[in-house]
């Protein structure tokens, strides 16, 4: 059973995994940290980028010979493969770490087997330590891996009353400049923004994640999709500019649907094979419900304002719901004030990990 220090050593291996968010893609977010035989922390690393070292190389180096006779609280099974680095499993071992606590066991099977190797070499591992931490705070990746394709996200932002748009059409802007900034910071945590090709026509958006007090782009953007059946993205969309890499997804080169359009798991499927393990639905409101009646939706979060319209565009439309007892279940999991705006967090009840 893990003692209070391992415990708490855990927590602060989640809080350091989190720092790999938006630059670890397709890698997942991992924290580690060494405590030396009297349970001291000696060590701390996070994986920062996919390609570098882990994060358990990290924090070994860092506690050097004060990692023998030590335990080691990493967040995800320690990798037992040679991929762009060594596996972790024999740094372990070669340090002398006696013990290694597991948040999370590792879900690809080309990768797996770590704790097993552990074992064989004499350490002793306990796997499953604040598991339901660890699992949230790399709810993305885990969930991707599981299923074979991206952990989408719906985002919107409407009035109180459920309104995108006004009668007139106009939507800019239905939320505060400090919900945008919330959603610009958000973007550059996942690998793709999708959506649909009314939402390119009727905005023109240019879909980066960027600073809104100054414009400067962030340093890594995501893939910008367009979801286009019928090919309309117009030559001279900004989403076509040189700022961000773009897929106009077509019905010429995706599984068709029997009324012509694009089939979205078939989509989410190519996103996945191109690394997209997160990705953030943003427009429009038919491309949502299509997503949502294809139990595709993950995660909503909504951005509402303090304003009322009575008429104009509904955030959602068409989610393959007529009636009340078939709607779409959902568990709220946050609620959290963004400038005068609310942001609401929640997750469909079809979701299963």
């Amino acid at each position: 059973m893990a003692s209070q220090a391992e415990v708490a050593a855990m927590g602060r291996a989640v809080e350091l995994a989190a720092r790999g968010l938006g630059t670890t893609s397709p890698n997942p977010v991992v924290g580690c940290v060494i405590l030396d035989a009297r349970g001291a922390v000696v060590g701390e690393g996070f994986h920062a980028y996919a390609g570098g070292p882990h994060a358990e190389i990290v924090a070994l180096a860092q506690a050097g010979e004060r990692a023998r006779g030590g335990t080691a609280v990493v967040t995800l099974e320690p990798c037992d493969h040679h991929g762009q680095t060594g596996p972790c499993t024999q740094a372990l071992i070669a340090a002398g770490i006696a013990r290694v606590v597991i948040g999370v066991s590792e879900p690809q099977p080309h990768a797996a087997g770590g704790a097993e190797t552990l074992r064989k070499a004499g350490v002793d591992v306990e796997i499953g330590v604040r598991q339901a931490e660890v699992e949230a705070g790399n709810i993305a990746w885990l969930t991707a891996v599981r299923r074979r394709r991206p952990y989408l996200i719906w985002k919107y932002a409407a009035t109180l009353d459920g309104r995108s748009a006004a009668a007139d059409g106009t939507s800019m802007w239905i939320t505060s400049e400090a919900a945008r900034m919330d959603v610009h910071a958000h973007r550059s945590t996942v690998d793709a923004v999708i959506v649909g090709v009314g939402t390119v026509l009727a905005d023109n958006p240019q879909l980066t994640a960027r600073n809104l007090r100054d414009g400067s782009l962030a340093i890594r953007q995501p893939l910008r999709v367009v979801v286009d059946s019928e090919g309309r993205t117009p030559p001279d969309a900004r989403v076509r500019d040189q700022a961000a890499p773009t897929w106009v997804a077509t019905a010429a080169e995706l599984r068709n649907t029997p009324d012509g359009q694009v089939d979205l798991t078939d989509l989410m499927e190519k996103l996945y094979e191109r690394d997209v393990r997160a990705a953030l639905l943003e427009g429009g409101p038919r491309l949502a419900g299509a997503f949502l009646a294809a139990g595709l939706v993950d995660r909503v979060v909504g951005y509402l304002a303090p304003r009322l319209l009575g008429a104009g565009t509904a955030a959602l439309v068409d989610a393959g719901v007529t009636t009340v007892a078939d709607a779409i279940e959902l568990e709220f999991i946050d609620i959290a004030r963004v400038g005068p705006d609310l942001r609401v967090t929640a997750v469909p009840r079809y979701v299963k990990d």
